[in-house]
């Protein structure tokens, strides 16, 4: 059970708090960015959101909760990638104005992620220890 509810835990973020995020002025609605940037966010969350929600499917009707994590890890563990790789392509994780909240040199934006990835490691660990006994 521990193990399921990291998993869920760790799946809302991009189930649905990155979605809550997003969904507003300042990123799907946001009339100064392009529509076809409008379509590739939206298309994203609809995506991200649907493979959360295919991975909860996973760890509660499966117990699958390695592929869950797999697919969980790399949705979030790309945020962080995307964060690593934004001097490249002149991104950021946060919008002009947004929030700049940070620890650890690091912004809430790629925190959160970081967090979920943690979670995920941790529930496979659970779950192959529940495993073997």
């Amino acid at each position: 059970m521990p193990a399921r509810l990291l998993m869920t835990l760790g799946l809302l973020v991009p189930a649905l708090l990155i979605p809550i995020l997003e969904v507003n002025h300042t990123h799907v609605f946001n009339a100064d960015w392009p529509q076809h940037a409008r379509f590739h966010n939206v298309w994203q969350l609809l995506t991200n959101t649907g493979l959360a929600v295919f991975c909860l499917w996973l760890v509660w009707a499966r117990q699958q909760i390695g592929l869950a994590a797999a697919i969980g890890g790399w949705i979030m563990g790309m945020v962080v990638v995307a964060h690593a790789m934004g001097p490249i392509y002149d991104g950021y994780v946060t919008y002009e104005g947004g929030s700049t909240l940070a620890a650890f040199g690091l912004p809430f934006g790629v925190l959160v992620p970081m967090a979920a990835l943690a979670m995920f490691a941790a529930a496979v660990t659970l779950a192959r220890r529940a495993d073997r006994s």
